[in-house]
C-alpha cells in the first residue's frame, strides 16, 4: 500500500527477499526467441516489409514526395549556390592535402553529393573533401607512391599527357585508397555494423580533429612558403616537416607568404564578424568566394607567377576523365589505413548529421549512411576523387544559409559541375599559398577545441585523458596509427573504470530508507554490527581481487584471517582439553592449569587447507563466543560485525570466473557467523548463479533481498526476535511487515515481538 500525504509518502509492505517476493508474485512464462526465430524474421517476406526495405534504402523515396516547392525550394536554392562556392575552394584547397593536382578535388567535391542524395539520411549536410580525411589520404599517398617497388602500375585508362608519373601514380593511390573505404563502409552497412562508431567518444574525436588540424597547418606551410619540403609518411613526421621547413626557411617565397598572411587575417575577422552577427546578417558574408575572385584577378593582373615566381594552380583541365580501375595491389598495402579511414570518415558525418537531426526533428539512420557513404566513396574513387564525409564549415554554411533538404546540396552539386566543364580555366592563375590559407581558415573550430581540455578536466578526468593522449598520440605516431593507439587507449581507461570502481560504504540518510556514501552527508545513521558496501561495476576476472581488497578495507577486518585465528584457537582448546589443562562444560571453561602460554606454529599446507574449513564445534557442550575472553590467553580478534549487505545494484554483470571468487568470499563472512545479504540484482543475475550451480548448503538464495531497506529491516527483525520470548520454530512461522512512518519512524505492524526501532 502507497499512500501519499503531500509531498510525502507512506509505504507499507512486506519485507521482501527474492525468495518470498518470487513466491508471492509468479513470473509470467515468456518466450525468449531462438536463432531460429530471428532467421523466419529475417528471410519471411510480405508487402510492408518490402516497403519498409525499400523507403530505408532509398530515403529519398520519403521526403522527396513531401517536398514543399513553395517553402522550401526558394531557400535550397540560396543555399545550394552559397554551399556549391565553398565546394569548389574547399575541393581545390584540400587536394593540396592529398598530394594530387588541385582539379581532382573538385571531383571530390561533385560525385559523392549525386549518390547521398538519393541515399542519405540527413537533409543537411554538406558531402564532399573533409581536411582530416584528406590529410589521412594525403599520408598513404605519401607512403604508397614513392616510386619505390610497391609502388602501383598504371592502367592504360590511367595516362594523362597533361601529369607526369609520378602525379598519375599518387592518384590512382587515391582513388584504390577511397574505393577500399568505400567497399569497408558498404560491407559495415550492409551487416548492420553502424554502433561500431560508438567506440569513438566524443573526447576522441575532438582530440583527433585537432590534431589532425595541427598536421593540415604544417602541411600547409610548405605551400604558403613555396618550399621543396619532402613527403614524410612514419611516426614523428610532423617534427621532421618542421624540421625540414626551417631549415630552409630563407628560400622562402615573400610574394607567397604575404599574400597567404593577408588571406588568413581577412578570413579570420570576417568569420569573426559571420559568427557574432549571424541573426542580424541577412546572410553570411562568402568570404571564401570574394577573396578566390580577388586573388585570382591581381594575381592574373599583375602576372605573379611570372615577376615573383609564384605557384599557381595551372592547366584545369576541362570534363571528366574516363572512370580507373582501382590497384589490387594497393588494396594489400592500404588495408589498414583504409579501415582507419572508413571509421573517421563516418563517425565525423554520423555526429554532425545528428546534431542537425536533432536540431530539426528528423531521424537518421547509422546503418544506412554508412551505406551511403560506402557507395558514394567506390563512386568517387572509379572517377579519380578521393575519400570524403563532410566539412563542419561546408555543413554549416548549406544550414545556416537555409538549406532545408538534400536538393541544396545536390545544387552546390550542379556549382561545381559548372566549374568543371566550362569555368575552371578562370581559377588557373590563383596561387596555392591562396588556396592554403583558404584551407587553414576553416580550421579555426578545431584549433579552438584546446579550449575543450579545461572544460573536460571539471567533467570527467578520464575524458580529459583520452582526449590529451589521443593528441599525442595522432601528432606524434600519424593519424593512422595515432587513431589505433588513441582506440586502444580509451578502451584501456574502459577497463581501469571496472577494474578498480570507487566502492563505497553506505548509511541510512534522512531517517528513512535512503541509503547513501556516508562519507558525503554529516547526520547519518548506521545499524548497529551491519555494514552496507556498494560496488558501481561490473565484477568479473579483473577486478575479483579488488573487491574483495575494497571490501575487506570497508569492514575493516579479513574474514579468512579471522576464520583461521578461530580454527587454530579452537585446535589449542582441544589440545589442552586433551592435555587436561582445561576442561570444557556446558557452562564454559574451566581452568585446571595455568601455566600454558600460548605459541605462533609454523602451519604446512594441509593445516592451512584445514583452517580454511568451517568452523565445528560439534564436539564440544556448548557454542563458543568468540569476542569473550577465551582460556589461558588464547587471542583471537574480536568481530563486531554481525551482518553484512552488498549493494550489486549496479553491478550490470558477473562473469563465470569470478564467480568462484565472489563465492568465496561469501562463505567466508558466513564461516565467522557473519550473514551476508545481496541487494538489487535482477532476476537475471539470480538465474545465472542457478544455472551455474552456484548455491548449495552453505550459501543460499535466500541471502538475496530486493533492497538495502528490505534487507535492514530483515536484519533488525531477526535480531529483536533473536532475543525476544519466541524459539526459532515459532520464528519462521512469524510473518512481518513495517510501514516507514513519515517522521522516520519503523513500526511493525504484525510481529507480536514489541519492535519499535527509530532510526
Amino acid at each position: 500500500m502507497i499512500e501519499a500525504i503531500g509531498n510525502q509518502y507512506v509505504v507499507a509492505r512486506p519485507v521482501y527477499s527474492s525468495h518470498t517476493f518470487g513466491e508471492e508474485f509468479k513470473k509470467a512464462n515468456r518466450h525468449h526467441k531462438t536463432l531460429l526465430d530471428h532467421l523466419k524474421g529475417c528471410c519471411s517476406c510480405s508487402s510492408q516489409k518490402a516497403k519498409k526495405i525499400a523507403l530505408s534504402l532509398f530515403p529519398i523515396a520519403s521526403w522527396l514526395p513531401a517536398y514543399k516547392i513553395k517553402e522550401w525550394l526558394l531557400s535550397d536554392i540560396v543555399s545550394g549556390i552559397s554551399t556549391g562556392i565553398v565546394a569548389v575552394l574547399q575541393g581545390l584547397a584540400f587536394a593540396l592535402l592529398v598530394n594530387i593536382p588541385p582539379f581532382y578535388g573538385l571531383y571530390a567535391a561533385f560525385f559523392p553529393v549525386l549518390t547521398y542524395f538519393l541515399l542519405g539520411t540527413s537533409r543537411h549536410i554538406s558531402v564532399g573533401p573533409f581536411p582530416v580525411l584528406s590529410t589521412m589520404v594525403g599520408v598513404v599517398v605519401t607512403r604508397v607512391a614513392s616510386g619505390g617497388s610497391s609502388a602501383p602500375e598504371l592502367s592504360g585508362s590511367m595516362e594523362n599527357a597533361s601529369l607526369d608519373a609520378q602525379d598519375q601514380e599518387k592518384i590512382m593511390v587515391a582513388a584504390t585508397v577511397t574505393v577500399l573505404s568505400g567497399i569497408i563502409q558498404l560491407l559495415l552497412g550492409v551487416l548492420q555494423l553502424g554502433f561500431v562508431v560508438i567506440y569513438l567518444s566524443e573526447s576522441l574525436i575532438s582530440g583527433f580533429t585537432t590534431a589532425a588540424a595541427i598536421h593540415v597547418l604544417v602541411s600547409q606551410l610548405k605551400f604558403m612558403l613555396q618550399l621543396s619540403v619532402p613527403a614524410y609518411s612514419d611516426p614523428f613526421s610532423i617534427f621532421k616537416v618542421l624540421e625540414s621547413v626551417f631549415t630552409q626557411i630563407e628560400k622562402t617565397n615573400i610574394a607567397d607568404l604575404v599574400t597567404s598572411l593577408i588571406i588568413l587575417v581577412v578570413v579570420f575577422v570576417v568569420k569573426e564578424i559571420n559568427q557574432r552577427y549571424r541573426n542580424k546578417l541577412p546572410m553570411l558574408i562568402p568570404i571564401e568566394f570574394i577573396m578566390t575572385v580577388i586573388a585570382t584577378g591581381v594575381s592574373y593582373g599583375c602576372n605573379f607567377e611570372e615577376r615573383f615566381g609564384v605557384a599557381v594552380i595551372g592547366n584545369l583541365t576541362s570534363g571528366f576523365q574516363p572512370p580507373i580501375t582501382p590497384s589490387v595491389k594497393v588494396f594489400q598495402d592500404t588495408i589498414g589505413d583504409s579501415f582507419g579511414i572508413a571509421i573517421v570518415s563516418f563517425a565525423v558525418a554520423f555526429s554532425v548529421a545528428s546534431v542537425y537531426s536533432l536540431k530539426h526533428d528528423y531521424p537518421i539512420d547509422g546503418n544506412q549512411e554508412l551505406i551511403a557513404f560506402g557507395i558514394s566513396n567506390i563512386f568517387t574513387g572509379a572517377f579519380r576523387g578521393f575519400a570524403g564525409s563532410t566539412a563542419l564549415s561546408r555543413s554549416g554554411v548549406q544550414e545556416s544559409t537555409g538549406g532545408k533538404t538534400q536538393v541544396a546540396g545536390l545544387l552546390s552539386a550542379v556549382i561545381v559541375l559548372i566549374v568543371i566543364v566550362a569555368i575552371g580555366f578562370l581559377l588557373q592563375p590563383l596561387q596555392k599559398s591562396v588556396l592554403a590559407a583558404l584551407a587553414l581558415g576553416n580550421l579555426k573550430g578545431m584549433l579552438m577545441q584546446f579550449a575543450e581540455i579545461g572544460r573536460l578536466w571539471k567533467k570527467d578526468k578520464y575524458d580529459c585523458l583520452i582526449w590529451v593522449m589521443t593528441f599525442i598520440f595522432a601528432i606524434v605516431l600519424g593519424l593512422g596509427l595515432g587513431l589505433a593507439a588513441s582506440v586502444a587507449f580509451q578502451l584501456l581507461t574502459i577497463v581501469f573504470r571496472t577494474q578498480f570502481p570507487k566502492c563505497s560504504t553506505l548509511a541510512n540518510v534522512g531517517r528513512s530508507n535512503i541509503y547513501k556514501n556516508r562519507k558525503n552527508y554529516a547526520d547519518v545513521y548506521e545499524p548497529e554490527g551491519v555494514k552496507i558496501f556498494r560496488c558501481p561495476s561490473p565484477i568479473y576476472f579483473a577486478n575479483i581481487r579488488f573487491f574483495k581488497q575494497k571490501l575487506i578495507d570497508a569492514v575493516g577486518f579479513s574474514p579468512l584471517r579471522i576464520l583461521r585465528k578461530r580454527n587454530k584457537a579452537l585446535k589449542k582448546i582441544r589440545k589442552l582439553q586433551k592435555q587436561g589443562l582445561i576442561q570444557v562444560t556446558p557452562k564454559g571453561f574451566i581452568y585446571t592449569s595455568d601455566g600454558f602460554k600460548d605459541s605462533d606454529e609454523e602451519l604446512d599446507n594441509n593445516q592451512i587447507e584445514e583452517l580454511d574449513q568451517p568452523i565445528n564445534t560439534t564436539d564440544l557442550p556448548f557454542e563458543i563466543d568468540w569476542n569473550a575472553d577465551l582460556p589461558l590467553n588464547i587471542t583471537v580478534p574480536k568481530v563486531s560485525l554481525h551482518s553484512l549487505i552488498l549493494d550489486f545494484s549496479a553491478v550490470s554483470f558477473l562473469d563465470v570466473s569470478s564467480m568462484r571468487g565472489l563465492k568465496t568470499i561469501l562463505q567466508e563472512f558466513i564461516r565467522i557467523k557473519v550473514d551476508v545479504y545481496i541487494v538489487g540484482t535482477d532476476d537475471d543475475f539470480i538465474d545465472k548463479l542457478v544455472r551455474c550451480a552456484f548455491f548449495d548448503d552453505e550459501v543460499t538464495d535466500s541471502i538475496f533481498f530486493l533492497t538495502i531497506h528490505d534487507a535492514v529491516l530483515h536484519i533488525l527483525m531477526k535480531k529483536d526476535c533473536g532475543t525476544s520470548k519466541f524459539n526459532p520454530s515459532q520464528e519462521k512461522e512469524m510473518k512481518f511487515d513495517f510501514t516507514v512512518n513519515t517522521n522516520g519512524g519503523l513500526r511493525n505492524r504484525e510481529c507480536q515481538v514489541p519492535v519499535e526501532t527509530r532510526f
